[in-house]
């Protein structure tokens, strides 16, 4: 008698594959105050395209390492009462991609929520760790040597990413380990935020479509 086990066949142990399928996520936003006119769309999986018009040519620059190195297609124009200075400009801009970036996420299903990078530029270093967790803080610890880079006003640094953390529900901690020269020192901190928030809004395949919490929600409240 033939002891031989035949071997099953392979379509009949493998189990059907699953594909989940995402669409673009896109978050559009209008803000109109007294003070500013500002219009934001931002796509988190774009081709980092960037068109930015904020008045204020030093954040535009910043704005466009966000697209760049986030690989984000932002859109920002924004007119304000930059006579009198640029805060509010500033302000109502973070604002916005903040409250974009909460629409664009949506319910957050799928993503690796975690984001962690440290980005040289020269002398500077820079490491951002966020969490998309629903929950705004801000912990900042920036050392910028001047007060302004071109006739940008440094302070904004700070208030620019406390507006966006206000806004979005996002967890952001903010680390100088190097640098001396401001300009370096700034731009090696949006280019790691970007990173960092490239790799949180990043699907996780293993995931398989489920909320990143042991509560399996993520909200704002």
């Amino acid at each position: 008698m033939d002891s031989t086990i035949p071997h099953a066949s392979n379509t009949n142990n493998c189990s059907p594959s699953v594909e989940i399928i995402h669409g673009e996520r896109i978050g559009e936003v209008k803000r109109v105050t007294k003070e500013t006119n500002v219009n934001v769309k931002i796509n988190l999986d774009g081709n980092a395209v960037a068109e930015n018009s904020t008045g204020i040519p030093f954040l535009d620059h910043m704005l466009d390492q966000l697209a760049s190195h986030g690989l984000f297609d932002i859109h920002v124009k924004a007119t304000g009462d930059v006579h009198i200075d640029d805060h509010h400009t500033n302000e109502d801009v973070a604002l916005s991609i903040g409250t974009a970036l909460l629409q664009a996420l949506g319910d957050r299903k799928g993503i690796n929520r975690f984001g962690d990078f440290s980005a040289p530029l020269d002398e500077a270093l820079v490491h951002v760790a966020l969490d998309l967790s629903g929950r705004p803080h801000l912990s900042y610890d920036l050392c910028i040597p001047t007060e302004r880079v071109g006739s940008y006003d440094t302070q904004l640094v700070e208030h620019f990413f406390q507006s966006l953390v206000n806004t979005s529900g996002m967890t952001l901690h903010i680390r100088q380990l190097a640098g001396k020269n401001s300009h370096h020192i700034i731009e090696a901190t949006f280019k790691a935020f970007a990173r960092a928030l490239r790799q949180a809004t990043e699907y996780d395949p293993r995931r398989r479509g489920s909320v990143p919490s042991s509560k399996g929600v993520l909200s704002r409240t």
